[in-house]
Protein backbone atom coordinates (compact mmCIF):
# COMPACT_ATOMS: atom_id res chain seq x y z
CA UNK A 1 0.00 0.00 0.00
CA UNK A 2 1.45 3.13 -1.54
CA UNK A 3 1.22 6.16 1.11
CA UNK A 4 -2.49 7.19 0.08
CA UNK A 5 -2.39 10.52 2.11
CA UNK A 6 0.21 11.51 -0.24
CA UNK A 7 -1.31 11.03 -3.41
CA UNK A 8 -4.45 12.43 -2.10
CA UNK A 9 -2.40 15.55 -0.95
CA UNK A 10 -0.63 15.72 -4.31
CA UNK A 11 -4.10 15.55 -6.02
CA UNK A 12 -5.48 18.08 -4.22
CA UNK A 13 -3.36 21.23 -5.48
CA UNK A 14 -3.92 20.64 -9.46
CA UNK A 15 -7.70 22.83 -9.97
CA UNK A 16 -7.92 25.97 -11.07
CA UNK A 17 -8.48 29.13 -9.22
CA UNK A 18 -12.09 29.14 -8.80
CA UNK A 19 -12.38 25.94 -7.76
CA UNK A 20 -9.44 25.99 -5.39
CA UNK A 21 -11.19 29.21 -3.90
CA UNK A 22 -15.23 27.30 -3.06
CA UNK A 23 -13.00 24.37 -2.17
CA UNK A 24 -11.55 26.13 0.51
CA UNK A 25 -14.68 28.10 1.17
CA UNK A 26 -16.51 24.48 1.53
CA UNK A 27 -13.84 22.73 4.37
CA UNK A 28 -14.80 26.35 6.08
CA UNK A 29 -18.70 25.43 6.22
CA UNK A 30 -20.85 23.96 8.80
CA UNK A 31 -22.76 20.67 7.55
CA UNK A 32 -25.93 20.18 9.85
CA UNK A 33 -26.48 17.50 12.35
CA UNK A 34 -28.58 15.47 9.64
CA UNK A 35 -26.16 15.77 6.77
CA UNK A 36 -23.84 14.46 9.10
CA UNK A 37 -25.65 11.33 10.25
CA UNK A 38 -25.94 10.83 7.17
CA UNK A 39 -23.03 10.52 5.76
CA UNK A 40 -22.53 8.45 8.74
CA UNK A 41 -25.17 6.12 7.36
CA UNK A 42 -23.90 6.18 3.54
CA UNK A 43 -20.25 5.21 4.77
CA UNK A 44 -21.12 2.05 6.67
CA UNK A 45 -23.24 1.07 3.90
CA UNK A 46 -21.23 1.30 1.02
CA UNK A 47 -18.47 -0.69 3.37
CA UNK A 48 -21.50 -3.54 4.14
CA UNK A 49 -22.51 -3.45 0.09
CA UNK A 50 -18.88 -4.01 -0.98
CA UNK A 51 -16.23 -4.85 1.11
CA UNK A 52 -15.72 -8.55 1.26
CA UNK A 53 -13.92 -9.54 4.30
CA UNK A 54 -15.29 -6.18 6.68
CA UNK A 55 -15.55 -8.36 9.83
CA UNK A 56 -12.18 -9.83 9.58
CA UNK A 57 -10.99 -8.50 13.05
CA UNK A 58 -14.32 -7.04 14.65
CA UNK A 59 -17.39 -8.70 15.39
CA UNK A 60 -20.24 -7.07 13.53
CA UNK A 61 -22.18 -5.92 16.79
CA UNK A 62 -18.71 -4.17 17.69
CA UNK A 63 -19.07 -2.25 14.37
CA UNK A 64 -23.03 -1.51 14.38
CA UNK A 65 -22.25 0.18 17.79
CA UNK A 66 -19.41 2.05 16.99
CA UNK A 67 -21.34 3.82 14.26
CA UNK A 68 -24.29 4.27 16.32
CA UNK A 69 -22.39 5.50 18.88
CA UNK A 70 -20.70 7.93 16.32
CA UNK A 71 -24.19 8.90 15.43
CA UNK A 72 -25.20 9.89 18.87
CA UNK A 73 -22.05 11.95 19.48
CA UNK A 74 -23.42 14.76 16.50
CA UNK A 75 -25.36 16.58 18.28
CA UNK A 76 -23.84 19.89 16.49
CA UNK A 77 -23.07 21.51 13.09
CA UNK A 78 -19.59 20.92 12.33
CA UNK A 79 -16.85 21.11 9.43
CA UNK A 80 -15.50 18.37 7.41
CA UNK A 81 -12.54 18.49 9.30
CA UNK A 82 -13.96 18.53 12.62
CA UNK A 83 -16.42 15.57 11.07
CA UNK A 84 -13.39 13.87 9.90
CA UNK A 85 -11.72 14.00 13.58
CA UNK A 86 -14.88 11.83 14.90
CA UNK A 87 -15.43 9.21 11.70
CA UNK A 88 -11.52 8.46 11.26
CA UNK A 89 -11.36 6.70 14.60
CA UNK A 90 -14.39 4.39 13.91
CA UNK A 91 -12.78 3.54 9.83
CA UNK A 92 -9.95 2.46 11.58
CA UNK A 93 -11.53 -0.03 14.19
CA UNK A 94 -11.41 -1.95 11.40
CA UNK A 95 -7.92 -3.12 11.63
CA UNK A 96 -7.75 -3.11 7.99
CA UNK A 97 -4.75 -1.00 6.40
CA UNK A 98 -6.35 -0.15 3.56
CA UNK A 99 -9.57 0.78 4.42
CA UNK A 100 -9.48 4.32 5.11
CA UNK A 101 -11.12 8.03 5.02
CA UNK A 102 -9.50 11.03 4.02
CA UNK A 103 -9.92 14.62 4.88
CA UNK A 104 -10.46 17.68 2.66
CA UNK A 105 -6.82 19.87 2.65
CA UNK A 106 -6.35 22.67 1.94
CA UNK A 107 -6.28 23.28 -1.86
CA UNK A 108 -3.94 25.44 -3.62
CA UNK A 109 -3.71 27.93 -6.71
CA UNK A 110 -0.85 27.54 -9.00
CA UNK A 111 0.77 31.14 -7.67
CA UNK A 112 0.10 29.78 -4.48
CA UNK A 113 2.29 26.79 -5.17
CA UNK A 114 4.99 28.81 -6.99
CA UNK A 115 5.18 30.93 -3.86
CA UNK A 116 5.69 28.30 -1.64
CA UNK A 117 7.94 26.79 -3.93
CA UNK A 118 10.34 29.57 -3.86
CA UNK A 119 9.94 29.98 -0.05
CA UNK A 120 11.91 26.82 0.22
CA UNK A 121 11.07 23.49 2.89
CA UNK A 122 8.45 23.46 5.40
CA UNK A 123 9.25 24.24 9.28
CA UNK A 124 8.28 20.46 9.70
CA UNK A 125 9.64 19.16 6.76
CA UNK A 126 13.20 20.20 7.83
CA UNK A 127 13.20 17.61 10.20
CA UNK A 128 13.67 13.76 10.23
CA UNK A 129 11.68 12.19 13.11
CA UNK A 130 12.18 9.18 15.31
CA UNK A 131 8.92 8.30 17.59
CA UNK A 132 9.51 5.60 20.66
CA UNK A 133 7.26 5.27 23.15
CA UNK A 134 5.30 7.77 22.40
CA UNK A 135 7.98 10.48 22.42
CA UNK A 136 9.39 12.24 19.38
CA UNK A 137 12.59 12.70 18.63
CA UNK A 138 15.04 14.43 15.77
CA UNK A 139 17.22 12.11 14.06
CA UNK A 140 18.51 14.23 11.52
CA UNK A 141 18.12 18.40 11.37
CA UNK A 142 17.99 20.12 7.85
CA UNK A 143 17.03 23.38 9.09
CA UNK A 144 19.52 26.46 9.35
CA UNK A 145 18.97 26.47 12.80
CA UNK A 146 21.84 23.82 13.64
CA UNK A 147 21.64 24.41 17.81
CA UNK A 148 18.85 21.37 17.58
CA UNK A 149 21.31 18.41 17.65
CA UNK A 150 20.10 14.58 16.31
CA UNK A 151 18.60 13.02 19.40
CA UNK A 152 16.45 16.13 20.92
CA UNK A 153 13.29 15.69 22.13
CA UNK A 154 10.34 17.40 20.53
CA UNK A 155 7.79 18.58 23.54
CA UNK A 156 5.24 20.79 21.96
CA UNK A 157 4.85 22.16 18.27
CA UNK A 158 2.32 24.92 18.11
CA UNK A 159 1.18 25.05 21.79
CA UNK A 160 0.33 21.19 21.58
CA UNK A 161 2.55 18.32 23.19
CA UNK A 162 3.96 16.15 21.08
CA UNK A 163 2.40 12.72 23.02
CA UNK A 164 -1.22 14.32 22.59
CA UNK A 165 -0.97 14.64 19.04
CA UNK A 166 0.91 10.86 18.27
CA UNK A 167 -1.77 9.49 20.09
CA UNK A 168 -4.44 11.60 18.52
CA UNK A 169 -3.43 10.38 15.43
CA UNK A 170 -2.56 7.07 15.75
CA UNK A 171 -6.46 6.66 16.34
CA UNK A 172 -6.80 7.78 12.14
CA UNK A 173 -5.15 5.28 10.70
CA UNK A 174 -4.63 1.40 11.15
CA UNK A 175 -2.09 -1.70 10.31
CA UNK A 176 -3.90 -4.63 9.45
CA UNK A 177 -5.53 -6.76 12.56
CA UNK A 178 -3.55 -6.47 15.09
CA UNK A 179 0.40 -5.42 14.38
CA UNK A 180 2.60 -3.94 16.51
CA UNK A 181 5.37 -2.04 14.45
CA UNK A 182 3.23 -0.46 11.52
CA UNK A 183 1.71 2.65 13.32
CA UNK A 184 5.21 3.84 15.19
CA UNK A 185 6.63 3.06 11.60
CA UNK A 186 3.94 5.27 9.47
CA UNK A 187 3.73 7.78 12.25
CA UNK A 188 7.83 8.51 12.48
CA UNK A 189 8.37 8.59 8.65
CA UNK A 190 4.63 10.66 7.55
CA UNK A 191 3.92 12.96 11.05
CA UNK A 192 4.17 16.14 8.96
CA UNK A 193 1.58 15.11 6.64
CA UNK A 194 -1.08 14.12 9.57
CA UNK A 195 -0.28 17.43 10.97
CA UNK A 196 -0.54 19.57 7.90
CA UNK A 197 -3.95 17.79 6.99
CA UNK A 198 -5.23 18.58 10.15
CA UNK A 199 -3.49 22.44 10.42
CA UNK A 200 -3.15 23.34 6.69
CA UNK A 201 0.26 24.51 5.45
CA UNK A 202 2.33 26.86 7.99
CA UNK A 203 4.52 29.81 7.83
CA UNK A 204 6.08 28.75 10.51
CA UNK A 205 6.09 26.18 13.57
CA UNK A 206 7.35 27.05 17.18
CA UNK A 207 8.63 23.89 18.86
CA UNK A 208 10.02 23.32 22.74
CA UNK A 209 12.47 21.00 22.31
CA UNK A 210 14.55 19.12 25.26
CA UNK A 211 18.08 17.86 25.24
CA UNK A 212 20.17 17.03 28.16
CA UNK A 213 17.14 17.88 30.37
CA UNK A 214 17.51 21.66 28.92
CA UNK A 215 14.42 23.24 27.56
CA UNK A 216 14.81 25.20 23.97
CA UNK A 217 11.96 27.24 22.64
CA UNK A 218 12.36 27.77 19.03
CA UNK A 219 10.72 28.71 16.14
CA UNK A 220 11.09 27.72 12.54
CA UNK A 221 10.34 29.35 9.69
CA UNK A 222 10.24 28.24 6.03
CA UNK A 223 13.68 27.83 4.63
CA UNK A 224 15.08 29.93 2.17
CA UNK A 225 16.42 29.45 -0.83
CA UNK A 226 18.64 30.81 -3.62
CA UNK A 227 16.44 30.93 -6.47
CA UNK A 228 19.18 31.14 -9.15
CA UNK A 229 21.13 27.90 -7.37
CA UNK A 230 17.67 25.97 -7.99
CA UNK A 231 17.04 27.18 -11.43
CA UNK A 232 20.54 26.23 -12.23
CA UNK A 233 19.76 22.68 -10.61
CA UNK A 234 16.67 22.22 -12.50
CA UNK A 235 18.29 23.39 -15.89
CA UNK A 236 21.33 20.64 -15.26
CA UNK A 237 18.59 17.88 -14.57
CA UNK A 238 16.87 18.53 -17.60
CA UNK A 239 20.01 18.13 -19.91
CA UNK A 240 20.76 15.02 -17.62
CA UNK A 241 17.87 13.35 -18.34
CA UNK A 242 17.81 14.07 -22.38
CA UNK A 243 20.67 11.74 -22.38
CA UNK A 244 18.85 8.77 -23.61
CA UNK A 245 20.66 6.17 -21.01
CA UNK A 246 19.79 7.73 -18.21
CA UNK A 247 16.00 8.12 -19.68
CA UNK A 248 16.54 3.99 -20.21
CA UNK A 249 18.23 3.96 -16.37
CA UNK A 250 15.58 5.90 -14.88
CA UNK A 251 12.88 4.02 -16.61
CA UNK A 252 13.94 0.52 -15.16
CA UNK A 253 14.90 1.36 -12.23
CA UNK A 254 12.06 3.60 -11.60
CA UNK A 255 12.88 7.25 -10.74
CA UNK A 256 11.01 9.29 -8.40
CA UNK A 257 11.41 12.54 -9.41
CA UNK A 258 9.81 14.16 -5.67
CA UNK A 259 12.48 12.07 -3.77
CA UNK A 260 15.35 12.44 -6.39
CA UNK A 261 16.09 8.24 -5.65
CA UNK A 262 15.47 4.90 -7.75
CA UNK A 263 13.04 2.61 -6.73
CA UNK A 264 15.03 -0.22 -7.31
CA UNK A 265 18.79 -0.69 -6.79
CA UNK A 266 20.72 -3.75 -6.86
CA UNK A 267 24.57 -4.19 -6.22
CA UNK A 268 27.66 -6.18 -4.85
CA UNK A 269 29.38 -5.60 -1.83
CA UNK A 270 32.10 -8.00 -2.67
CA UNK A 271 34.80 -7.88 -5.24
CA UNK A 272 34.13 -11.26 -6.29
CA UNK A 273 29.96 -10.36 -6.80
CA UNK A 274 29.37 -12.92 -4.36
CA UNK A 275 26.78 -10.98 -2.35
CA UNK A 276 23.98 -9.00 -3.82
CA UNK A 277 22.17 -6.58 -2.15
CA UNK A 278 18.48 -5.75 -3.78
CA UNK A 279 16.37 -2.80 -2.34
CA UNK A 280 13.03 -1.99 -3.25
CA UNK A 281 11.42 0.96 -2.06
CA UNK A 282 8.20 -0.01 -3.39
CA UNK A 283 6.42 -2.36 -5.85
CA UNK A 284 5.70 1.16 -8.43
CA UNK A 285 7.23 2.79 -11.07
CA UNK A 286 9.00 1.86 -14.19
CA UNK A 287 9.64 -1.22 -16.44
CA UNK A 288 10.45 -3.67 -13.88
CA UNK A 289 10.51 -6.70 -16.35
CA UNK A 290 13.61 -5.53 -17.81
CA UNK A 291 14.83 -4.42 -14.59
CA UNK A 292 14.53 -7.66 -12.67
CA UNK A 293 15.99 -9.30 -15.78
CA UNK A 294 19.15 -7.38 -15.97
CA UNK A 295 19.52 -8.06 -12.37
CA UNK A 296 19.47 -11.84 -12.83
CA UNK A 297 21.38 -11.97 -14.96
CA UNK A 298 24.21 -10.41 -13.69
CA UNK A 299 23.73 -12.85 -10.70
CA UNK A 300 23.35 -15.52 -12.36
CA UNK A 301 26.61 -14.88 -14.68
CA UNK A 302 29.07 -13.94 -11.56
CA UNK A 303 27.89 -16.49 -9.72
CA UNK A 304 26.35 -14.70 -6.62
CA UNK A 305 25.92 -17.19 -3.48
CA UNK A 306 24.04 -14.40 -1.13
CA UNK A 307 21.11 -12.68 -2.17
CA UNK A 308 20.00 -10.00 0.39
CA UNK A 309 16.62 -8.51 -0.25
CA UNK A 310 15.97 -5.50 1.29
CA UNK A 311 12.14 -4.48 1.85
CA UNK A 312 11.95 -2.12 4.78
CA UNK A 313 9.65 0.69 4.24
CA UNK A 314 8.00 -1.18 1.23
CA UNK A 315 4.64 -0.11 1.25
CA UNK A 316 3.77 -2.11 -1.45
CA UNK A 317 2.45 -1.62 -5.15
CA UNK A 318 1.97 -4.30 -8.37
CA UNK A 319 0.78 -7.68 -7.97
CA UNK A 320 1.71 -8.21 -11.22
CA UNK A 321 5.22 -6.91 -10.25
CA UNK A 322 5.44 -8.99 -6.74
CA UNK A 323 4.36 -12.19 -8.15
CA UNK A 324 7.19 -11.56 -11.62
CA UNK A 325 9.57 -10.78 -8.93
CA UNK A 326 9.09 -14.44 -7.42
CA UNK A 327 9.69 -16.20 -10.39
CA UNK A 328 13.59 -15.66 -9.79
CA UNK A 329 13.22 -16.22 -6.17
CA UNK A 330 11.19 -19.57 -5.55
CA UNK A 331 12.89 -23.25 -5.60
CA UNK A 332 10.63 -25.07 -7.89
CA UNK A 333 6.94 -24.59 -9.13
CA UNK A 334 4.44 -22.36 -6.96
CA UNK A 335 0.94 -20.98 -6.68
CA UNK A 336 1.53 -17.47 -5.71
CA UNK A 337 -1.79 -16.37 -4.35
CA UNK A 338 -5.11 -17.77 -3.08
CA UNK A 339 -8.13 -17.04 -5.33
CA UNK A 340 -9.26 -13.44 -3.86
CA UNK A 341 -12.92 -13.80 -2.37
CA UNK A 342 -15.37 -11.03 -3.24
CA UNK A 343 -18.62 -9.74 -2.53
CA UNK A 344 -20.71 -10.27 -5.52
CA UNK A 345 -20.09 -11.19 -9.06
CA UNK A 346 -20.77 -7.58 -10.19
CA UNK A 347 -18.40 -6.04 -7.08
CA UNK A 348 -15.31 -5.93 -9.04
CA UNK A 349 -16.89 -3.46 -11.55
CA UNK A 350 -17.13 -0.92 -8.83
CA UNK A 351 -13.31 -0.58 -9.07
CA UNK A 352 -11.39 2.61 -10.04
CA UNK A 353 -11.31 2.32 -13.77
CA UNK A 354 -11.61 5.62 -14.80
CA UNK A 355 -11.02 7.40 -11.58
CA UNK A 356 -7.96 9.81 -11.87
CA UNK A 357 -6.53 9.26 -15.14
CA UNK A 358 -5.44 11.69 -17.70
CA UNK A 359 -8.10 12.86 -20.41
CA UNK A 360 -5.94 10.40 -23.34
CA UNK A 361 -6.22 7.33 -21.13
CA UNK A 362 -10.04 7.84 -19.95
CA UNK A 363 -10.62 7.61 -23.70
CA UNK A 364 -8.69 4.66 -24.20
CA UNK A 365 -10.67 2.86 -21.20
CA UNK A 366 -13.88 3.80 -22.97
CA UNK A 367 -12.95 2.22 -25.91
CA UNK A 368 -11.99 -0.96 -24.37
CA UNK A 369 -14.68 -0.71 -21.83
CA UNK A 370 -16.88 -3.44 -24.12
CA UNK A 371 -14.02 -6.19 -23.37
CA UNK A 372 -13.19 -5.04 -19.71
CA UNK A 373 -16.22 -5.26 -18.11
CA UNK A 374 -17.24 -8.69 -19.14
CA UNK A 375 -14.03 -9.86 -18.54
CA UNK A 376 -14.47 -8.95 -14.85
CA UNK A 377 -17.55 -10.35 -14.77
CA UNK A 378 -17.28 -13.74 -16.30
CA UNK A 379 -14.16 -14.45 -14.16
CA UNK A 380 -15.46 -13.80 -10.93
CA UNK A 381 -17.16 -17.02 -9.85
CA UNK A 382 -18.99 -18.98 -7.12
CA UNK A 383 -17.61 -21.73 -5.02
CA UNK A 384 -18.93 -24.41 -3.12
CA UNK A 385 -18.52 -22.13 -0.21
CA UNK A 386 -21.18 -20.26 -1.38
CA UNK A 387 -18.74 -17.32 -1.67
CA UNK A 388 -17.60 -15.47 -4.61
CA UNK A 389 -14.29 -15.62 -5.88
CA UNK A 390 -12.19 -13.17 -8.59
CA UNK A 391 -8.83 -15.45 -9.77
CA UNK A 392 -5.44 -13.45 -9.91
CA UNK A 393 -1.60 -15.12 -9.69
CA UNK A 394 -4.05 -18.02 -8.78
CA UNK A 395 -2.39 -20.83 -11.59
CA UNK A 396 1.05 -22.73 -11.02
CA UNK A 397 3.94 -21.14 -12.27
CA UNK A 398 7.75 -22.01 -13.18
CA UNK A 399 10.78 -20.53 -12.34
CA UNK A 400 12.75 -18.75 -13.88
CA UNK A 401 15.66 -20.75 -15.65
CA UNK A 402 18.04 -18.14 -14.04
CA UNK A 403 15.96 -17.71 -10.77
CA UNK A 404 18.66 -16.81 -7.70
CA UNK A 405 19.44 -20.51 -6.16
CA UNK A 406 21.63 -19.03 -3.69
CA UNK A 407 21.17 -18.01 0.03
CA UNK A 408 18.31 -15.10 0.75
CA UNK A 409 17.93 -13.36 3.52
CA UNK A 410 15.10 -10.56 3.46
CA UNK A 411 14.94 -7.57 5.55
CA UNK A 412 11.76 -6.23 6.76
CA UNK A 413 10.15 -3.91 9.74
CA UNK A 414 6.89 -2.29 10.51
CA UNK A 415 6.76 -0.06 6.88
CA UNK A 416 7.00 -2.94 4.88
CA UNK A 417 3.16 -3.94 4.34
CA UNK A 418 0.86 -4.77 1.64
CA UNK A 419 2.80 -6.15 -1.76
CA UNK A 420 6.11 -6.16 0.58
CA UNK A 421 4.03 -8.17 2.74
CA UNK A 422 2.55 -10.59 0.53
CA UNK A 423 5.68 -11.32 -1.23
CA UNK A 424 7.31 -11.70 2.26
CA UNK A 425 4.82 -14.20 3.08
CA UNK A 426 5.36 -16.62 0.44
CA UNK A 427 9.21 -16.53 0.77
CA UNK A 428 8.47 -16.77 4.63
CA UNK A 429 5.97 -19.95 4.09
CA UNK A 430 7.89 -21.94 1.92
CA UNK A 431 11.20 -21.97 3.80
CA UNK A 432 12.56 -19.63 1.13
CA UNK A 433 14.64 -17.08 3.05
CA UNK A 434 15.99 -15.85 6.27
CA UNK A 435 14.33 -13.06 7.91
CA UNK A 436 15.62 -9.91 9.63
CA UNK A 437 14.27 -7.13 11.50
CA UNK A 438 10.81 -6.79 12.88
CA UNK A 439 7.37 -7.89 12.75
CA UNK A 440 6.05 -6.19 8.74
CA UNK A 441 3.63 -3.52 9.24
CA UNK A 442 0.89 -5.93 6.69
CA UNK A 443 -0.33 -9.12 8.08
CA UNK A 444 0.76 -12.92 6.79
CA UNK A 445 -2.79 -13.81 6.19
CA UNK A 446 -3.46 -11.55 3.30
CA UNK A 447 -5.13 -8.16 3.10
CA UNK A 448 -8.09 -6.66 1.40
CA UNK A 449 -7.18 -4.91 -1.29
CA UNK A 450 -6.08 -5.19 -4.59
CA UNK A 451 -8.72 -3.16 -7.02
CA UNK A 452 -9.40 -0.43 -4.75
CA UNK A 453 -12.95 1.29 -4.44
CA UNK A 454 -13.55 5.16 -3.29
CA UNK A 455 -16.29 7.53 -2.95
CA UNK A 456 -16.80 10.98 -2.27
CA UNK A 457 -19.28 11.03 1.04
CA UNK A 458 -22.38 13.45 -0.30
CA UNK A 459 -22.20 16.13 2.26
CA UNK A 460 -19.09 16.14 4.03
CA UNK A 461 -17.10 15.83 0.79
CA UNK A 462 -14.82 12.85 2.72
CA UNK A 463 -13.06 10.49 0.49
CA UNK A 464 -13.77 6.49 1.91
CA UNK A 465 -11.07 4.26 0.08
CA UNK A 466 -11.63 0.02 0.65
CA UNK A 467 -10.15 -3.00 -1.01
CA UNK A 468 -12.81 -5.01 -3.12
CA UNK A 469 -10.64 -8.02 -2.97
CA UNK A 470 -8.99 -10.17 -0.11
CA UNK A 471 -5.20 -10.41 -1.52
CA UNK A 472 -3.42 -13.74 0.43
CA UNK A 473 -0.42 -16.00 -0.62
CA UNK A 474 -0.47 -20.29 -0.16
CA UNK A 475 0.60 -19.98 3.16
CA UNK A 476 -1.13 -19.36 5.98
CA UNK A 477 -0.65 -19.01 9.92
CA UNK A 478 -2.48 -19.65 12.57
CA UNK A 479 -1.29 -15.98 14.50
CA UNK A 480 -3.69 -14.42 12.59
CA UNK A 481 -4.23 -10.69 12.21
CA UNK A 482 -0.22 -10.56 12.76
CA UNK A 483 2.70 -9.83 10.26
CA UNK A 484 5.58 -11.71 9.25
CA UNK A 485 8.04 -12.18 12.34
CA UNK A 486 12.01 -12.22 11.43
CA UNK A 487 13.74 -15.06 12.52
CA UNK A 488 16.25 -12.68 14.04
CA UNK A 489 14.49 -9.83 15.58
CA UNK A 490 17.32 -6.32 15.33
CA UNK A 491 15.20 -3.41 15.67
CA UNK A 492 17.49 -0.14 15.33
CA UNK A 493 17.91 1.90 18.51
CA UNK A 494 17.15 6.34 18.61
CA UNK A 495 21.23 6.11 18.51
CA UNK A 496 21.15 3.79 15.58
CA UNK A 497 19.13 5.89 13.73
CA UNK A 498 21.21 9.47 14.69
CA UNK A 499 23.72 7.88 13.88
CA UNK A 500 23.16 6.26 10.58
CA UNK A 501 23.91 2.80 11.23
CA UNK A 502 21.98 -0.04 10.04
CA UNK A 503 22.17 -3.18 12.95
CA UNK A 504 20.45 -5.45 10.45
CA UNK A 505 22.59 -5.27 7.18
CA UNK A 506 25.84 -5.15 10.28
CA UNK A 507 24.25 -8.49 11.11
CA UNK A 508 23.94 -10.09 8.03
CA UNK A 509 27.29 -9.80 6.70
CA UNK A 510 28.88 -10.52 10.17
CA UNK A 511 26.67 -13.58 9.39
CA UNK A 512 28.51 -14.31 5.86
CA UNK A 513 32.00 -13.77 7.38
CA UNK A 514 31.17 -16.41 10.10
CA UNK A 515 29.62 -18.70 7.58
CA UNK A 516 32.64 -18.45 5.32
Amino acid sequence: MKNTFLVFLALSVLTGCNSVRNKNLFSEKMISEKNLKADVDYSYKKLRKLHPKLYWYISKESLDYKFDSLKSTITKPMTSVEFYAKISPVIAAIKQGHTTIYPLPRHLSKKERDAYAKKGIGPLSQFEFDIQNDKMYVIKNNSQNKSIKPGTEVLIINNKNTSDLIKTYTTRFTADGFNQTFKRNELSRNFSIYYTLENGIQDSIQYVFKHNDTLKNTVIKWSETDSLKTADKQRKKKEKTRNKAEKSKKNTRGYDPLTETYNRNLRFIEKDSSVAILKINEFSLGDYYEFYNESFVKMHRYGTKTLILDLRDNPGGRLDEIAYLYTYLADGTFIFMDDSQVVSKTSMLSGEYFRDSPFGIKIVKVLIAPVYYPYMFFKTHKKSDGNYYFSVETKPESTSPIAFGGTMYVLINGGSISASSLISSNLKGSGRAFFVGEETGGAFNGTVAGKMYVSKLPHSKLNIRFGLMVNSSNYETIVDGRGIFPDKVIIPTLEDRIEGRDPEMEWILQQLKVNN
